[in-house]
C-alpha cells in the first residue's frame, strides 16, 4: 500500500509572542495489497443530507476507488478484484443495509453504489455492525473499514462500543467526514477511527474533494510499504525548534535552528503501522498575527512514494505592542580578573544644560488589520499663567497588524528630552522644580481603500 496518510497537527492554534509550542508529523505505510490480500468494506453514507452534489461526488469517488483496486491486485482493470481480495458496500440513513457481500466483481461494487438514493437520519452503530458482520473471522485477509460521513449520529446510539469491538479484532479503521454543512462531529471520528487520528481521520469541507480523497487512499493501498524514508522538516526564520522528542519509529536529530530530520528503515512492510514525531517550537522573529509554520517539508523513501503534508498556520499574539525606537548601543566594559578598577573612554556627547527625559506610551484603539497608522505626539509645557510652550514633536509610523480583527495597539517609550534651561514653572528652585507638561496625539490611517475614477471614454 505504501504512505496511505500523513498529517502535521499543532499543539495550540495561539501563542504570545515569543511562546512555544509543539509540531506533530504523522505517517502511516501499510503493505502492497497484492502481496498482502484485504477484504475492504466502503460503509457510505446516504442520509438526506447527502442529497445532490455530495452524493453525486461520493459515488465518483466510490466507482474511482474500485477501479483502483481493480488494476492494483492483478495488474490489470479487467473487472476483477484478484489477489485474494474483495470489497463489500454497506450504506445507512435511519438504519444500514449491506448493499453487497464482500465480492470481486467490479460491475456489481459499481451497481450498488450507482443505487444509493439520498434521504433519513444517519445511524451510525447499524452502519459498523453491518459492516463487521460481512468480515469472515476465519479469513486471514487484512480487515479495513472505510467510513465515509457528512453528519452527526441522529439515531441508533454511540456507535463507540461496536469500533471497539472491531479495532480489538484487527479491523482496521479510516473515517471520511464532510464538514461543508458544519454537522460533523470530529471527536466521533477520532474515537471511531484506529490510532494515530491524525492518520486515519480526513476532513474535508468541500464534496468536490471526496473523488480525490477516495483515489489517493486507493492509490497508496496499491504500494507496498515504506523503507529508507526520510523526512526533512524546516519551519519560517520566525521560529526556532528547541527540543525533539524520541519518535514512535526511527529516530530524530535537530540539523539546525530551524529543520529536524526523521529518519525510519521501514514502516508498514509487514501490516498496518502508523509513526509519530514530535518537536518543541519557539517563536522568535518578528511576525505577528496569522503565521504560516513551516517553510518547506521534504520526503523521500526507497520506493518512490510521494507525499505532501500540511502546512498549518498559528496565530501569534503579540500584544499590540509597538516600541518606535530602541535604545542606543552599550559601551562594552571589561574589568580584568586581577584589575581593581577600569578607566574607558565612552565618547564625545554634548551637553547644554541638564534636562529630564519624559516616556509616554499611548494606546490606539480599534486599529483595523493590514493598515498602517501615523502618530504624532506634541509635548507642550505649561507656565504659571497657563500659557503652553512647545517642547517637542515626535512622528511616527505604527506598522500594520494580520490580526483577524481590528484590536488596540500600543505604542511604548515615546520619549522626549526636555533641558531645564527651558523651565517654564516660574520657580527658582534649580534643578528641583515641579514642570508640567501636556501630550496631545494625532492619529489616522496611512492605508485606505481609495481608487481613482475609472477614466470614462466617450465616443
Amino acid at each position: 500500500m505504501g504512505i496511505i496518510s500523513s498529517n502535521k497537527e499543532l499543539s495550540d492554534d495561539v501563542i504570545e509572542c515569543g511562546g512555544s509550542f509543539k509540531i506533530k508529523l504523522s505517517i502511516t505505510a501499510e503493505p502492497d495489497i497484492s502481496a498482502d490480500p484485504a477484504d475492504i468494506v466502503l460503509i457510505l453514507d446516504r442520509s438526506g443530507s447527502m442529497a445532490g452534489s455530495p452524493l453525486a461526488n461520493l459515488k465518483s469517488g466510490a466507482r474511482k476507488f474500485i477501479d483502483i483496486i481493480d488494476e492494483s491486485t492483478d495488474g490489470a482493470k479487467d473487472g476483477h478484484i484478484g489477489g485474494g481480495s474483495r470489497i463489500g458496500i454497506v450504506s445507512f440513513s435511519d438504519t444500514a443495509v449491506q448493499n453487497t457481500e464482500l465480492i470481486t466483481s467490479v460491475n456489481d461494487l459499481k451497481d450498488a453504489v450507482d443505487s444509493l438514493r439520498a434521504g433519513g437520519r444517519t445511524n451510525h452503530r447499524d452502519a459498523f455492525e453491518k459492516a463487521l458482520a460481512l468480515f469472515e473471522p476465519a479469513s486471514t485477509n487484512e480487515k479495513i473499514m472505510i467510513m465515509f460521513t457528512d453528519g452527526m449520529t441522529t439515531v441508533g446510539g454511540s456507535a463507540v462500543p461496536v469500533t471497539d469491538a472491531a479495532k480489538a479484532q484487527g479491523v482496521v479503521i479510516y473515517c471520511i467526514g464532510l464538514s461543508g454543512s458544519g454537522g460533523i462531529d470530529v471527536q466521533a471520528l477520532n474515537d471511531w477511527a484506529s490510532d494515530p487520528d491524525s492518520a486515519y481521520v480526513t476532513i474535508t469541507p468541500d464534496d468536490e474533494e471526496l473523488e480525490k480523497i477516495f483515489e489517493d487512499l486507493a492509490k497508496n493501498i496499491s504500494k507496498p510499504g515504506a523503507t529508507d524514508i526520510v523526512i526533512t522538516d524546516t519551519v519560517d526564520p520566525c521560529f526556532r525548534i528547541t527540543s525533539v522528542f524520541a519518535p514512535t519509529k526511527g529516530k530524530a536529530m535537530i540539523t539546525s535552528d530551524t529543520s529536524v530530520k526523521w529518519e525510519i528503515d521501514e514502516l508498514g512492510v509487514h501490516s498496518s503501522e502508523g509513526a509519530f514525531l514530535e518537536f518543541e517550537v519557539r517563536h522568535v522573529g518578528s511576525c505577528s498575527g496569522l503565521a504560516e509554520v513551516n517553510e518547506s517539508t521534504e520526503y523521500s523513501d526507497k520506493e518512490g512514494n510521494e507525499v505532501d503534508f500540511p502546512s498549518p498556520e498559528i496565530e501569534v499574539d503579540c500584544g499590540g505592542d509597538v516600541t518606535p525606537r530602541s535604545c542606543s548601543d552599550p559601551v562594552t566594559i571589561e574589568v580584568g580578573g586581577c584589575e581593581d578598577t577600569v578607566e574607558i573612554d565612552a565618547g564625545d556627547l554634548d551637553m547644554s544644560s541638564l534636562g529630564r527625559i519624559i516616556k509616554v506610551n499611548v494606546t490606539l484603539g480599534n486599529v483595523c488589520p493590514h493598515r498602517r497608522v501615523a502618530l504624532a505626539a506634541i509635548l507642550t509645557e505649561t507656565d504659571i499663567r497657563g500659557m503652553d510652550h512647545k517642547r517637542g514633536i515626535r512622528i511616527l509610523t505604527v506598522p500594520a497588524h494580520s490580526m483577524s480583527s481590528c484590536r488596540d495597539i500600543t505604542v511604548r517609550c515615546i520619549s522626549f528630552v526636555v533641558p531645564e534651561d527651558l523651565d517654564a514653572s516660574g520657580l527658582d528652585e534649580g534643578i528641583c522644580n515641579t514642570r508640567r507638561f501636556k501630550v496631545r496625539f494625532i492619529a489616522h490611517y496611512i492605508d485606505n481603500d481609495f481608487d481613482c475614477c475609472p477614466d470614462i471614454t466617450r465616443s
